[in-house]
């Protein structure tokens, strides 16, 4: 039976990727309305419930109208913003996070997809909590930096739009000063951290690709551990995942430096655990494409977990970045 999809939101960034995820697949209709009807609240529940699963694609306040607009039991949604991201009744999107999550997102009939920032961040952070190494009070500093499509239509319009009066240009831009960053709550609750972390997000000048860096002072930590004690932690909690992997310590140290660009069209992450020659201390990096496992790919892999379908489904080809 061909499932059927809406994507409400499909002409935004996020949407647009994952509209060509799927389209050309014979396990997934997609319903699609006119360019009139994108918005007109009658037309989109219509679409809505006579969906299988939806993908909201829409800012926050959106996305909760969307919700409300759903009245079939049996419609499932996926969202892509952060409205629902620290909510206990819907179910966190992210499979790999622990060895239950992919069940939970399968048997769930709302899942939040999560930001770009917190899935790198929490690939590298959560399993360490878990197992005891990292108190949930350590203050943990996250850095992360991210090609401007992250900022939707309105930033990649201000790099790539020559006649744009707010044009951008420089190489590198840090940004959320005030230390309130949308991402923040979902990075707290989902680590297991007690406080927030202290994250310090940046944009380049490039499209996409994304890299999320951890350091800790190993010396800090209330039992020693050396760099190759996290890297094996990291392994086996990753181990067998389709999408997130961990390199080991051949390539960690072969590496002079790591590409954000990397990994771009694709669903993969790779994490990395760099020491100095003393062991005490650790850097932890993940590289993804923030268009990818940071948004629409995510948003597919949970899709087809959700309705049952080949896992890889939509993802094992890279797309055009």
């Amino acid at each position: 039976m061909t499932a059927q999809v809406f994507i409400d939101g499909e002409a935004g960034t996020t949407g647009l990727q994952i509209r060509a995820r799927l389209e050309a697949r014979a396990d997934v209709r997609l319903i699609r309305l006119d360019d009139a009807d994108r918005k007109d609240p009658v037309a989109r529940a219509g679409a809505l419930n006579q969906a299988d699963l939806a993908i909201l694609c829409l800012p926050d306040a959106a996305a909760r109208e969307a919700v409300g607009l759903i009245e079939n039991p049996q419609t499932r949604v996926i969202d892509a913003s952060t409205a629902y991201r620290t909510d206990p009744d819907w179910t966190y999107g992210f499979p790999e996070m622990d060895a239950e999550q992919a069940a939970k997102v399968t048997a769930s009939k709302r899942v939040s997809n999560p930001g770009c920032y917190p899935t790198g961040a929490l690939a590298l952070i959560r399993p360490l909590i878990k197992a005891g190494l990292l108190p949930t009070d350590f203050p943990v500093t996250i850095n992360g930096v991210s090609g401007y499509s992250g900022g939707g239509k309105g930033l990649i319009r201000r790099y790539e739009d020559p006649a744009a009066p707010d044009r951008l240009s420089n190489a590198y831009r840090a940004y959320a000063l005030k230390l309130a960053h949308k991402h923040l709550p979902e990075m707290r609750l989902h680590s297991g951290l007690d406080q927030a972390p202290f994250f310090l997000p940046a944009v380049g000048n490039y499209r996409q690709g994304m890299l999320v860096q951890v350091p800790l002072q190993l010396w800090a930590l209330p039992e020693r551990h050396k760099p190759d004690d996290i890297r094996d932690l990291l392994a086996a909690h990753f181990a067998g995942q389709d999408f997130v992997s961990v390199a080991s310590a051949a390539e960690t140290a072969a590496r002079d430096d790591l590409d954000p660009e990397g990994l771009n069209g694709t669903n993969a992450m790779r994490l990395y655990v760099f020491g100095n020659a003393s062991g005490d201390q650790v850097l932890l990096a993940a590289v993804l494409d923030n268009l990818g496992k940071g948004a629409s790919g995510a948003a597919v892999q949970n899709m087809n977990l959700m309705l049952g379908l080949d896992p890889q489904a939509g993802l094992a080809e890279r797309l055009a970045a």
